[in-house]
């Protein structure tokens, strides 16, 4: 996978850096600059280091598709790995296309 074909938004990731602009601690060009060098990080490590394959099943709530980006909410959701189970209440699952657009398309 490469960073072209997978673009992963953590909500952690985005609350950090809405929290840190919001208190003035960063200015939203660098907060925009930290979400795009995230981005190429963690695709990065994704097609460099992951080699497992997880499968998961849940009870679809609800789904969404707008602006090319699909939204998945999930209950009940069991997570599983060859010797692996782990079950959580809720998953929310966003994906995009990941095709290069606008000022991104230089990088």
């Amino acid at each position: 996978m490469s960073g072209d074909l997978l673009r992963l938004q953590l909500e952690i990731k985005q609350h950090y850096v809405n929290d840190s602009d919001e208190s003035q601690q960063i200015t939203p060009q660098l907060a925009l600059q930290v979400l795009l060098q995230f981005d190429k990080a963690i695709n990065n490590a994704l097609a460099q280091r992951v080699r497992n394959r997880v499968n998961f099943r849940g009870s679809l709530n609800t789904y969404r598709f707008c602006d090319n980006v699909w939204t998945f909410v999930l209950n009940d959701v069991e997570f599983r790995e060859v010797t692996e189970l782990v079950k959580v209440d809720k998953v929310k699952i966003v994906a995009c296309d990941g095709k290069n657009t606008g000022s991104n398309a230089a990088e």
